[in-house]
């Protein structure tokens, strides 16, 4: 049966906008729109809907000063629509022009267009997290120009990474999520960019993965980046590059410590409070 979306509206002061979109994605929120004034953030409802509450309301009373909070239901019949009218086409990098399929596709000689589907869970991946790793991307890119490369995209979400990733020129990606959302908004997005049967998409899980890739990029959290680190970098060919974003300013640090012994640092990139990573394998 289809779940229902909480929906939180947060009216607030701009200088304060910010802090409250990084909560709610530290919170689970897979979708944040920002507006004029406010923030509108999603969670799937649960169980814990009422925990969530009390916590978000919390945490917004401690840090800002006069925010109004309102919650609703938002039914499964209603969502496509509430997201379609924040949703415009957006450049990113120096390669891309991504759109969502309603839209009339703009023209540009010198963009390729990615056509993302939002799906249930998924923005069209226009977050700061998602242009960092297409930027670093795109650097790898022209470092193996020539040449054939390997991608693993683990925690795939809409697949625009993925699909970014075979136009630059990548011969053999794979795409896992464990959410099997993700993995069907994914394979529709693959579709609609004509690439079906070039990339691989699948829910299997990362550890059971024994391959090696030029490219691993993981655009998670902080924490699970971490937890998923030994892993991560075991994936990477020797001299291959690891793509990191998904971490918080406050947390990369930790993120980078945790990296240090096996890869050096070529490209940090900074978009507000988020961090998009490149690393190289030391062998």
């Amino acid at each position: 049966m289809p779940q229902s979306w909480l929906q939180l509206s947060i009216r607030a002061a701009k200088r304060d906008l910010e802090i409250l979109s990084n909560y709610m994605i530290e919170q689970g929120s897979p979708g944040i729109v920002l507006k004029n004034g406010g923030v509108d953030a999603f969670f799937l409802s649960s169980r814990r809907d009422a925990a969530l509450k009390s916590q978000v309301e919390r945490f917004v009373s401690a840090r800002t000063d006069k925010a109004r909070l309102e919650w609703n239901i938002v039914q499964p019949e209603d969502w496509e629509h509430s997201w379609k009218r924040f949703i415009k086409p957006a450049r990113i990098g120096r390669n891309f022009w991504v759109t969502p399929p309603w839209l009339k596709q703009p023209k540009f000689r010198r963009r390729r267009i990615i056509t993302i589907e939002p799906g249930m869970a998924f923005g069209t991946g226009t977050h700061a997290t998602t242009r960092s790793c297409i930027e670093l991307l795109e650097i790898v890119a022209a470092k193996n120009t020539g040449n054939k490369w390997s991608v693993l995209d683990v925690g795939t979400g809409s697949g625009i990474l993925a699909i970014a990733a075979r136009i630059l020129g990548a011969t053999k990606i794979w795409a896992i999520d464990n959410d099997p959302v993700a993995v069907k908004v994914a394979r529709d997005n693959l579709r609609f960019n004509g690439m079906g049967s070039a990339i691989t998409l699948s829910g299997e899980k990362l550890g059971s993965i024994r391959r090696r890739f030029t490219v691993v990029i993981g655009n998670l959290t902080a924490e699970t980046i971490i937890e998923l680190a030994g892993t991560l970098q075991a994936r990477v060919a020797g001299h291959g590059y690891l793509i990191l974003s998904g971490i918080l300013h406050s947390k990369s640090q930790n993120v980078l410590r945790r990296f240090a012994k096996s890869f050096f640092v070529l490209q940090r990139r900074r978009k507000r409070e988020w961090i998009g990573l490149l690393l190289q394998r030391k062998s």
